[in-house]
Protein backbone atom coordinates (compact mmCIF):
# COMPACT_ATOMS: atom_id res chain seq x y z
CA UNK A 1 0.00 0.00 0.00
CA UNK A 2 1.43 3.37 -1.05
CA UNK A 3 1.64 5.94 1.74
CA UNK A 4 0.13 9.28 0.72
CA UNK A 5 2.66 12.12 0.60
CA UNK A 6 2.07 15.18 2.77
CA UNK A 7 2.19 18.69 1.28
CA UNK A 8 2.30 21.80 3.46
CA UNK A 9 0.88 24.96 1.83
CA UNK A 10 1.96 28.23 3.42
CA UNK A 11 0.10 31.35 2.27
CA UNK A 12 -1.58 34.27 4.06
CA UNK A 13 -4.31 34.41 1.38
CA UNK A 14 -7.35 32.16 2.04
CA UNK A 15 -8.20 32.25 -1.67
CA UNK A 16 -4.79 30.88 -2.64
CA UNK A 17 -5.01 28.21 0.05
CA UNK A 18 -8.40 27.12 -1.27
CA UNK A 19 -7.21 26.90 -4.86
CA UNK A 20 -4.12 24.84 -4.01
CA UNK A 21 -5.96 22.68 -1.50
CA UNK A 22 -8.64 21.74 -4.04
CA UNK A 23 -5.96 20.98 -6.61
CA UNK A 24 -3.85 18.79 -4.37
CA UNK A 25 -6.36 17.18 -2.00
CA UNK A 26 -7.32 14.33 -4.34
CA UNK A 27 -3.69 13.19 -4.63
CA UNK A 28 -1.90 14.24 -1.44
CA UNK A 29 -2.47 14.72 2.26
CA UNK A 30 -2.59 18.51 2.60
CA UNK A 31 -1.78 20.69 5.60
CA UNK A 32 -2.08 24.49 5.56
CA UNK A 33 -0.56 27.43 7.41
CA UNK A 34 -1.55 31.10 7.08
CA UNK A 35 1.74 32.53 8.40
CA UNK A 36 5.42 31.75 8.63
CA UNK A 37 5.22 31.20 12.40
CA UNK A 38 2.40 28.65 12.04
CA UNK A 39 4.30 26.91 9.25
CA UNK A 40 7.34 26.41 11.46
CA UNK A 41 5.15 24.99 14.26
CA UNK A 42 3.52 22.54 11.85
CA UNK A 43 6.85 21.44 10.41
CA UNK A 44 8.07 20.74 13.93
CA UNK A 45 5.28 18.19 14.52
CA UNK A 46 4.44 14.82 12.98
CA UNK A 47 3.83 13.99 10.28
CA UNK A 48 6.49 16.21 8.78
CA UNK A 49 5.64 17.33 5.26
CA UNK A 50 7.35 15.72 2.29
CA UNK A 51 7.25 19.04 0.41
CA UNK A 52 6.38 22.67 1.19
CA UNK A 53 4.69 25.20 -1.11
CA UNK A 54 5.82 28.48 0.42
CA UNK A 55 4.42 31.91 -0.42
CA UNK A 56 7.08 34.60 -0.60
CA UNK A 57 5.07 37.73 0.19
CA UNK A 58 3.70 37.35 3.74
CA UNK A 59 3.51 39.86 6.65
CA UNK A 60 5.79 39.65 9.70
CA UNK A 61 7.85 36.72 8.39
CA UNK A 62 8.18 36.40 4.64
CA UNK A 63 8.87 33.18 2.74
CA UNK A 64 12.59 33.78 2.49
CA UNK A 65 12.86 34.10 6.28
CA UNK A 66 10.77 30.96 6.80
CA UNK A 67 13.03 29.09 4.40
CA UNK A 68 16.14 30.23 6.25
CA UNK A 69 14.70 28.84 9.51
CA UNK A 70 13.89 25.55 7.80
CA UNK A 71 17.32 25.32 6.24
CA UNK A 72 19.09 26.03 9.55
CA UNK A 73 17.35 23.11 11.28
CA UNK A 74 18.88 19.71 10.47
CA UNK A 75 15.49 18.06 11.01
CA UNK A 76 13.84 20.14 8.26
CA UNK A 77 16.73 21.16 6.01
CA UNK A 78 16.12 18.28 3.60
CA UNK A 79 12.43 19.04 2.98
CA UNK A 80 12.12 20.39 -0.58
CA UNK A 81 10.58 23.88 -0.78
CA UNK A 82 8.89 25.35 -3.83
CA UNK A 83 8.50 29.12 -3.61
CA UNK A 84 5.15 30.48 -4.79
CA UNK A 85 4.85 34.19 -5.63
CA UNK A 86 3.16 36.79 -7.79
CA UNK A 87 6.55 38.44 -8.34
CA UNK A 88 7.28 37.48 -11.89
CA UNK A 89 10.91 38.59 -12.16
CA UNK A 90 14.21 36.86 -12.77
CA UNK A 91 15.73 38.56 -9.70
CA UNK A 92 13.06 37.12 -7.37
CA UNK A 93 13.43 33.66 -8.86
CA UNK A 94 17.22 33.76 -8.61
CA UNK A 95 17.05 34.87 -4.98
CA UNK A 96 14.87 31.89 -4.06
CA UNK A 97 17.02 29.40 -5.94
CA UNK A 98 20.22 30.89 -4.53
CA UNK A 99 18.85 30.34 -1.03
CA UNK A 100 18.43 26.68 -1.89
CA UNK A 101 14.80 26.33 -2.90
CA UNK A 102 13.93 23.30 -5.03
CA UNK A 103 11.78 25.25 -7.50
CA UNK A 104 9.85 28.48 -8.12
CA UNK A 105 6.22 28.83 -9.25
CA UNK A 106 4.55 32.13 -10.18
CA UNK A 107 0.93 33.08 -9.79
CA UNK A 108 -1.64 32.71 -11.25
CA UNK A 109 -1.40 28.92 -10.97
CA UNK A 110 -1.47 26.62 -13.94
CA UNK A 111 -2.65 23.30 -12.52
CA UNK A 112 -0.65 21.00 -14.83
CA UNK A 113 2.58 22.92 -14.08
CA UNK A 114 1.98 22.90 -10.32
CA UNK A 115 1.24 19.16 -10.29
CA UNK A 116 4.21 18.37 -12.54
CA UNK A 117 6.64 20.42 -10.43
CA UNK A 118 5.38 18.84 -7.21
CA UNK A 119 5.59 15.31 -8.62
CA UNK A 120 9.11 15.93 -9.92
CA UNK A 121 10.38 17.24 -6.56
CA UNK A 122 8.76 14.40 -4.60
CA UNK A 123 10.37 11.83 -6.87
CA UNK A 124 13.74 13.53 -6.47
CA UNK A 125 13.34 13.53 -2.68
CA UNK A 126 12.36 9.87 -2.71
CA UNK A 127 15.46 9.05 -4.75
CA UNK A 128 17.67 11.05 -2.37
CA UNK A 129 16.11 9.37 0.66
CA UNK A 130 16.62 5.95 -0.90
CA UNK A 131 20.25 6.78 -1.63
CA UNK A 132 20.74 8.08 1.91
CA UNK A 133 19.22 4.90 3.36
CA UNK A 134 21.38 2.78 1.08
CA UNK A 135 24.51 4.68 2.09
CA UNK A 136 23.59 4.31 5.76
CA UNK A 137 23.09 0.57 5.25
CA UNK A 138 26.41 0.28 3.43
CA UNK A 139 28.21 2.18 6.21
CA UNK A 140 26.62 -0.05 8.84
CA UNK A 141 27.54 -3.17 6.83
CA UNK A 142 31.14 -2.01 6.42
CA UNK A 143 31.34 -1.29 10.17
CA UNK A 144 29.85 -4.71 10.96
CA UNK A 145 32.31 -6.52 8.70
CA UNK A 146 35.25 -4.54 10.08
CA UNK A 147 34.20 -5.44 13.62
CA UNK A 148 33.84 -9.06 12.55
CA UNK A 149 37.31 -9.02 10.99
CA UNK A 150 38.73 -7.39 14.11
CA UNK A 151 37.17 -10.08 16.28
CA UNK A 152 38.41 -12.84 13.99
CA UNK A 153 41.93 -11.44 14.10
CA UNK A 154 41.84 -11.07 17.88
CA UNK A 155 40.52 -14.60 18.43
CA UNK A 156 43.14 -16.00 16.05
CA UNK A 157 45.88 -14.18 17.94
CA UNK A 158 44.59 -15.53 21.24
CA UNK A 159 44.49 -19.04 19.81
CA UNK A 160 48.10 -18.80 18.62
CA UNK A 161 49.19 -17.34 21.96
CA UNK A 162 47.46 -20.13 23.87
CA UNK A 163 49.11 -22.66 21.57
CA UNK A 164 52.49 -21.30 22.59
CA UNK A 165 51.36 -21.28 26.20
CA UNK A 166 50.53 -25.01 26.09
CA UNK A 167 54.21 -25.64 25.33
CA UNK A 168 55.29 -23.46 28.26
CA UNK A 169 52.54 -23.82 30.90
CA UNK A 170 54.56 -22.06 33.62
CA UNK A 171 53.77 -18.68 32.11
CA UNK A 172 50.13 -18.66 33.30
CA UNK A 173 48.69 -15.17 32.86
CA UNK A 174 52.00 -13.87 31.53
CA UNK A 175 50.34 -13.16 28.18
CA UNK A 176 47.60 -11.01 29.71
CA UNK A 177 50.00 -9.12 31.95
CA UNK A 178 52.59 -8.36 29.30
CA UNK A 179 49.89 -7.27 26.88
CA UNK A 180 48.55 -4.83 29.48
CA UNK A 181 52.08 -3.60 30.34
CA UNK A 182 52.81 -2.96 26.67
CA UNK A 183 49.57 -1.04 26.22
CA UNK A 184 50.13 1.06 29.34
CA UNK A 185 53.77 1.83 28.54
CA UNK A 186 52.94 2.81 24.96
CA UNK A 187 50.19 5.16 26.15
CA UNK A 188 52.52 6.73 28.70
CA UNK A 189 55.19 7.26 26.02
CA UNK A 190 52.74 8.70 23.49
CA UNK A 191 53.47 12.33 24.36
CA UNK A 192 57.25 11.89 24.49
CA UNK A 193 58.91 13.77 21.60
CA UNK A 194 61.03 10.74 20.66
CA UNK A 195 58.02 8.47 20.24
CA UNK A 196 54.98 10.67 19.51
CA UNK A 197 55.23 10.39 15.72
CA UNK A 198 55.04 6.57 15.81
CA UNK A 199 52.84 5.93 18.83
CA UNK A 200 49.53 6.92 17.29
CA UNK A 201 46.32 5.44 18.67
CA UNK A 202 46.00 2.90 15.79
CA UNK A 203 49.65 1.86 16.23
CA UNK A 204 49.19 1.32 19.98
CA UNK A 205 46.04 -0.70 19.31
CA UNK A 206 47.92 -3.01 16.93
CA UNK A 207 50.95 -3.13 19.22
CA UNK A 208 48.90 -4.33 22.19
CA UNK A 209 47.10 -6.82 19.97
CA UNK A 210 50.41 -8.23 18.71
CA UNK A 211 52.07 -8.47 22.13
CA UNK A 212 50.67 -11.92 23.09
CA UNK A 213 52.58 -13.44 20.16
CA UNK A 214 56.04 -12.39 21.35
CA UNK A 215 57.02 -15.96 22.33
CA UNK A 216 55.24 -17.82 19.52
CA UNK A 217 58.62 -19.17 18.40
CA UNK A 218 58.77 -21.37 21.51
CA UNK A 219 56.49 -23.76 19.63
CA UNK A 220 59.63 -24.77 17.73
CA UNK A 221 61.74 -25.49 20.84
CA UNK A 222 62.10 -29.19 21.86
CA UNK A 223 60.26 -30.19 25.04
CA UNK A 224 63.45 -31.45 26.65
CA UNK A 225 64.79 -27.90 26.61
CA UNK A 226 61.62 -25.83 26.94
CA UNK A 227 60.33 -27.83 29.91
CA UNK A 228 63.66 -28.58 31.57
CA UNK A 229 63.22 -27.93 35.34
CA UNK A 230 66.82 -26.85 35.88
CA UNK A 231 69.43 -24.57 34.42
CA UNK A 232 70.12 -24.94 30.70
CA UNK A 233 73.54 -25.89 29.38
CA UNK A 234 75.24 -23.40 27.02
CA UNK A 235 74.25 -25.56 24.06
CA UNK A 236 70.65 -25.80 25.27
CA UNK A 237 70.56 -22.04 25.85
CA UNK A 238 71.56 -21.40 22.26
CA UNK A 239 68.67 -23.57 21.11
CA UNK A 240 66.29 -21.80 23.50
CA UNK A 241 67.37 -18.41 22.15
CA UNK A 242 66.42 -19.52 18.65
CA UNK A 243 62.74 -19.04 19.55
CA UNK A 244 63.10 -15.33 18.70
CA UNK A 245 64.38 -16.12 15.22
CA UNK A 246 61.75 -18.83 14.71
CA UNK A 247 58.94 -16.44 15.68
CA UNK A 248 60.22 -13.72 13.37
CA UNK A 249 60.58 -16.17 10.47
CA UNK A 250 57.04 -17.47 10.98
CA UNK A 251 55.56 -13.99 10.63
CA UNK A 252 57.86 -13.19 7.74
CA UNK A 253 56.50 -16.25 5.93
CA UNK A 254 52.95 -15.11 6.70
CA UNK A 255 53.77 -11.68 5.26
CA UNK A 256 54.96 -13.29 2.04
CA UNK A 257 51.73 -15.28 1.81
CA UNK A 258 49.56 -12.20 2.30
CA UNK A 259 48.33 -10.55 -0.89
CA UNK A 260 48.97 -7.09 0.53
CA UNK A 261 50.84 -5.42 3.37
CA UNK A 262 49.36 -6.18 6.80
CA UNK A 263 50.58 -3.81 9.52
CA UNK A 264 49.65 -6.24 12.27
CA UNK A 265 51.96 -8.93 10.82
CA UNK A 266 54.80 -6.41 10.59
CA UNK A 267 54.49 -5.50 14.27
CA UNK A 268 54.09 -9.13 15.34
CA UNK A 269 57.29 -10.00 13.42
CA UNK A 270 59.21 -7.15 15.07
CA UNK A 271 58.08 -8.13 18.54
CA UNK A 272 58.70 -11.86 18.13
CA UNK A 273 62.08 -11.41 16.48
CA UNK A 274 63.64 -8.56 18.43
CA UNK A 275 62.17 -8.47 21.96
CA UNK A 276 65.37 -10.01 23.38
CA UNK A 277 67.64 -7.37 21.85
CA UNK A 278 69.28 -4.98 24.33
CA UNK A 279 69.94 -1.25 24.13
CA UNK A 280 73.71 -1.75 24.47
CA UNK A 281 73.84 -4.36 21.67
CA UNK A 282 74.42 -7.39 23.90
CA UNK A 283 71.09 -9.06 23.17
CA UNK A 284 70.00 -11.63 20.60
CA UNK A 285 69.36 -12.82 17.89
CA UNK A 286 71.13 -10.05 15.91
CA UNK A 287 72.86 -7.94 18.54
CA UNK A 288 71.05 -4.76 17.51
CA UNK A 289 71.69 -1.64 19.59
CA UNK A 290 69.86 1.59 20.44
CA UNK A 291 67.24 2.80 18.03
CA UNK A 292 68.18 0.12 15.51
CA UNK A 293 65.93 -2.07 17.67
CA UNK A 294 62.32 -1.54 16.53
CA UNK A 295 60.28 0.58 18.94
CA UNK A 296 57.69 -2.19 19.34
CA UNK A 297 60.38 -4.65 20.46
CA UNK A 298 61.93 -2.17 22.93
CA UNK A 299 58.55 -1.72 24.61
CA UNK A 300 57.95 -5.48 24.63
CA UNK A 301 61.41 -6.14 26.11
CA UNK A 302 60.77 -4.03 29.19
CA UNK A 303 57.31 -5.51 29.73
CA UNK A 304 58.59 -9.07 29.27
CA UNK A 305 61.54 -8.72 31.64
CA UNK A 306 59.49 -7.03 34.36
CA UNK A 307 56.95 -9.85 34.33
CA UNK A 308 59.67 -12.52 34.31
CA UNK A 309 61.28 -10.91 37.36
CA UNK A 310 58.12 -10.86 39.47
CA UNK A 311 56.96 -14.34 38.41
CA UNK A 312 58.10 -17.60 40.05
CA UNK A 313 59.75 -20.29 37.93
CA UNK A 314 60.91 -23.79 38.78
CA UNK A 315 64.46 -22.47 38.74
CA UNK A 316 63.85 -19.23 40.71
CA UNK A 317 61.59 -17.44 43.16
CA UNK A 318 59.52 -14.39 42.27
CA UNK A 319 61.15 -11.08 43.13
CA UNK A 320 59.29 -8.33 44.95
CA UNK A 321 58.12 -5.28 43.02
CA UNK A 322 60.85 -3.20 44.62
CA UNK A 323 63.56 -5.71 43.68
CA UNK A 324 62.26 -5.90 40.12
CA UNK A 325 62.23 -2.10 39.86
CA UNK A 326 65.85 -1.92 41.00
CA UNK A 327 66.87 -4.36 38.26
CA UNK A 328 64.93 -2.45 35.61
CA UNK A 329 66.57 0.81 36.69
CA UNK A 330 69.97 -0.90 36.69
CA UNK A 331 69.28 -1.92 33.08
CA UNK A 332 68.67 1.67 31.98
CA UNK A 333 70.74 2.42 28.84
CA UNK A 334 72.13 -1.13 29.05
CA UNK A 335 69.24 -3.53 28.54
CA UNK A 336 66.49 -0.96 27.99
CA UNK A 337 65.83 2.31 26.19
CA UNK A 338 66.61 4.92 28.89
CA UNK A 339 63.53 7.05 28.21
CA UNK A 340 61.31 4.00 28.50
CA UNK A 341 62.81 3.15 31.89
CA UNK A 342 62.17 6.71 33.10
CA UNK A 343 58.55 6.44 31.98
CA UNK A 344 58.21 3.01 33.58
CA UNK A 345 59.50 4.36 36.89
CA UNK A 346 57.11 7.32 36.74
CA UNK A 347 54.12 5.02 36.22
CA UNK A 348 55.39 2.09 38.27
CA UNK A 349 52.32 1.82 40.59
CA UNK A 350 50.14 1.28 37.52
CA UNK A 351 52.29 -1.64 36.38
CA UNK A 352 52.05 -3.17 39.83
CA UNK A 353 48.26 -2.83 39.70
CA UNK A 354 48.21 -4.65 36.35
CA UNK A 355 50.26 -7.46 37.86
CA UNK A 356 47.81 -7.81 40.74
CA UNK A 357 44.85 -7.77 38.36
CA UNK A 358 46.17 -10.73 36.37
CA UNK A 359 47.71 -12.85 39.11
CA UNK A 360 48.27 -16.46 38.15
CA UNK A 361 45.45 -18.65 39.53
CA UNK A 362 47.77 -20.65 41.77
CA UNK A 363 49.10 -17.41 43.30
CA UNK A 364 45.89 -15.45 43.70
Amino acid sequence: MTVQKTILIVDDSPENLTVLNELLQPIYSVRVATSGEKALRIVGSDPRPDLILLDVMMPEMDGYQVFQHLHANSATADIPVIFVTALDSAESEMLGLDLGAADYITKPYLAPIVLARIKSQLELKQARDRLTDQNAWLEAEVARRMAENELTQEVSIRALAHLAETRDPETGNHILRTQAYVHQLALALQTHPRFAAILTDPYIHLLARSAPLHDIGKVGIPDAILLKPGKLTPEEWEIMKSHARLGGEAFEAAERDAKQSVEFLSLAKEIAHFHHEKWDGSGYPQGLAGEAIPLSARIMALADVFDALISPRVYKKALSYAEALDIIVEGRAKHFDPDMVDCFVEHFPTFCEISERYLDPNLG
